[in-house]
């Protein structure tokens, strides 16, 4: 059976070479080592062959040979994801996006970009600082904008300007079959048909490969000032959060980080941040909105007892607070050898999030397991970091029950099992809950656009 496969394997690579030329499809097992794992801390598994695509119409003829034979597609963008979304558990073919990373066109007057999959996310503000514009969603990782749509990703500011479904306005899709679909257009709405961009951001890959996208910019504004805040306790910090929100005070980012987290980037970055519950924010505007915000937003922090408050106009200075925040989750794994790190994030309407990141933070002391919570708060959505030793069976049992506590805390109060990492194959088990009938209409868009099951299956949905 091992031999008819590898020769099966072979055969369709002799096929993908044919189409795309000898060096743009690898079997090297370093290549494949690559592209067997994301960040996260599930397993990984080695596809069958890696290739490198350069066009939609590269792109649809992989698919198209891969249906036709019934071989997994598992995409591929920088392996930034937390869910193992870009884990070819099927064996197969992993779409690597690295060589379709062109910006292909910025229309300023229109606030729109048009990009390949592969771009980054820091790559793209590069290119539209040269127009006075930038992109909004910032989920800390350097990661593909193709793949930050299949995840709907989010991050810092989205509390301000919305997540990644938020800023797509049109996709170039291809479907299993190799057909080539665009799901929208350039203007602002439509009640045209079916919402079907808001179908295809956040389906992870399994109802269609992207190889287009066309995003909302934003002008970059005049003034932007980042605070430090800290307080006696995460309650006090959340409580806060709710009261800047209600009071209107337009953030664009409010992220929390509590005690564990501080004196983790103190040890790391040689900082002396305080180290209590802490909240980072970040307001853009005119200097002189700007002057009121910060003013309001510190009378509302000294109500709930906050014990520091400090604000940074430098740019240089802005860049060295939110670093310590986006880069807090490799602090961990610095400072812990042999240990991976399970990141799992849930969110909650907002009335909720008070109690539940002080349940959060309670439960992972019970627990014994060394983590922190932090989040973007100013939305409800919450991460939890873990770190374990994979190799513990005990440790990674009490983790997984962590995170199941986490999931049902949330569920319980009309939330989701996950506000932006996404699926995956990490909260397959709970779609069900979250869903109920739902899911089996989701089921059928999945029959519908890829009857051949050959769109990184195991994904969303348990096989």
């Amino acid at each position: 059976m091992e031999k008819q496969q590898r020769r099966e394997c072979v055969d369709y690579r002799q096929q993908l070479a044919s189409l795309l030329g000898e060096d743009r499809v690898t079997t090297n097992p370093t290549v494949l080592m690559n592209h067997s794992h994301d960040e996260s801390y599930h397993p990984p598994h080695l596809p069958d062959v890696v290739v490198f695509p350069q066009s939609a119409d590269e792109v649809s003829a992989i698919l198209q040979l891969a249906n036709e034979q019934r071989i997994a597609v598992t995409p591929f963008g920088l392996g930034t994801s937390l869910e193992g979304h870009a884990i070819p558990y099927a064996g197969g073919i992993s779409m690597d996006f690295s060589l379709m990373n062109q910006v292909l066109e910025v229309r300023p007057q229109d606030f729109l970009v048009r990009v390949q999959p592969g771009v980054t996310r820091t790559q793209l503000n590069r290119e539209l600082k040269k127009h006075g514009l930038f992109f909004s969603v910032d989920p800390g990782a350097d990661a593909t904008l193709g793949g930050m749509a299949a995840t709907n990703a989010s991050g810092t500011t989205s509390v301000r300007y919305g997540v990644m479904r938020d800023q797509v306005r049109d996709l170039q899709v291809v479907l299993a079959d190799g057909r080539i679909i665009h799901t929208g257009s350039m203007t602002a709405k439509s009640s045209s048909g079916y919402h079907l961009t808001g179908l295809f951001v956040g389906s992870e890959g399994t109802l269609g490969v992207f190889t287009e996208l066309t995003l909302r910019v934003y002008g970059i504004p005049e003034a932007t000032m980042a605070a430090r805040a800290s307080f006696p306790t995460v309650q006090d910090a959340v409580d806060t959060v709710v009261d800047i929100m209600g009071a209107g005070i337009p953030v664009a980012r409010i992220e929390l980080v509590d005690e564990r987290s501080i004196q983790q980037v103190n040890l790391y970055k040689e900082t002396s941040y305080p180290e209590n519950p802490t909240l980072f924010i970040e307001f853009h505007g005119s200097e002189q909105s700007l002057a009121h915000d910060i003013e309001f937003a510190q009378n509302i922090s000294a109500e709930h007892g906050c014990t520091q408050f400090l604000f940074e106009t430098d740019s240089k200075a802005r860049a060295a607070l939110w670093d310590a925040r986006h880069n807090l989750a490799y602090t961990f794994l610095h400072k812990s050898p042999g240990k991976k790190m399970m990141v799992t994030d849930v969110c909650v309407p907002f009335s909720e999030l008070a109690k539940a990141v002080v349940d959060a933070r309670q439960a992972i002391d019970r627990s014994g397991l060394d983590g922190a919570v932090l989040g973007h708060v100013g939305d409800g959505n919450y991460h939890a970091i873990l770190m374990i030793d994979v190799h513990d069976a005990q440790e990674m049992a009490r983790a997984e029950e962590l995170n199941a506590h986490l999931v049902e805390y949330a569920l319980s109060r009309g939330g989701t099992c996950t506000g932006e990492h996404g699926v995956g194959v990490g909260k397959v088990k709970y779609q069900r809950k979250e869903h109920g009938a739902a899911l089996d209409v989701m089921r059928s868009m999945k029959q519908v656009l890829d009857p051949n099951a050959i769109l990184n299956p195991g994904k969303i949905f348990a096989n």
